[in-house]
């Protein structure tokens, strides 16, 4: 478990909708809060950006949290008002496991090269962070796809496991930020969604290597090519 995101759940208020715990929050967020209660709502958050974009994960509830936050209300038919209260927390803790890892995904799928999440371009703890938060993201996407299981064929690699499966040698793989999937949907269903997000990095039909995957990953520069999906 993440040693800066693992949080064991607070003692809960009177205005707290319940204990959690991976996390629980005490008070109401909205534009203008800064802390780590705001990092963590929007870790959870990160996978309603909008189409292109992707939230900084920076404890700073501006209006891109707000409107993310809205987003996330929408999709679960909440009262979208962007403000995080009660009802929002209600909603991530059902969609949470103890290990802060979306109800859906898990850290072994996330990671089939080792146990310690060492050897690649960042530090383990890193790549571990950066595996939870694009779970957070795959969430989402697998929500807005009618919440129909999306299947994981590879997250997080070393460098040996990167090597030994012919990955490029920057693969975002190396740094925890990228997920091939396999299966349903069908792969250009999935790229198109990835897009509204937060994946940056999207690989599919007709890129070269990408006909029996996707690959979608964050990063801070745009690169999406499906060229069969007319993307």
């Amino acid at each position: 478990m993440l040693g800066s995101l693992a949080v064991v759940g607070t003692v809960a208020t009177a205005t707290t909708a319940q204990a959690d715990g991976c996390y629980t929050w005490n008070r109401t967020l909205k534009q203008g809060h800064s802390g780590a209660d705001v990092t963590q709502l929007q870790i959870r958050v990160a996978g309603y950006p909008g189409y292109g974009a992707e939230l900084a994960i920076d404890g700073k509830f501006g209006p891109a949290t707000a409107a993310a936050v809205k987003r996330f209300q929408q999709a679960y038919g909440l009262s979208a008002d962007g403000v995080a209260g009660n009802q929002t927390y209600s909603k991530i803790y059902a969609l949470q496991d103890n290990d802060c890892t979306p109800a859906h995904f898990t850290y072994a799928e996330m990671n089939r090269c080792n146990s310690t999440w060492s050897g690649g371009s960042v530090s383990a703890a890193t790549a571990k962070q950066n595996a939870l938060r694009a779970m957070w993201k795959l969430e989402a996407l697998r929500h807005a796809l009618g919440d129909r299981p999306l299947v994981t064929s590879s997250g997080f690699r070393s460098t040996a496991c990167n090597n030994a499966a012919g990955g490029a040698a920057g693969s975002n793989h190396l740094t925890g930020r990228a997920i091939d999937l396999v299966g349903t949907p069908t792969f250009c269903q999935i790229v198109k969604q990835a897009r509204y997000h937060g994946f940056n990095h999207i690989l599919g039909p007709g890129f070269p290597g990408h006909n029996d995957h996707a690959h979608i990953s964050g990063q801070a520069t745009r690169r999406w090519s499906a060229p069969n999906c007319g993307i």
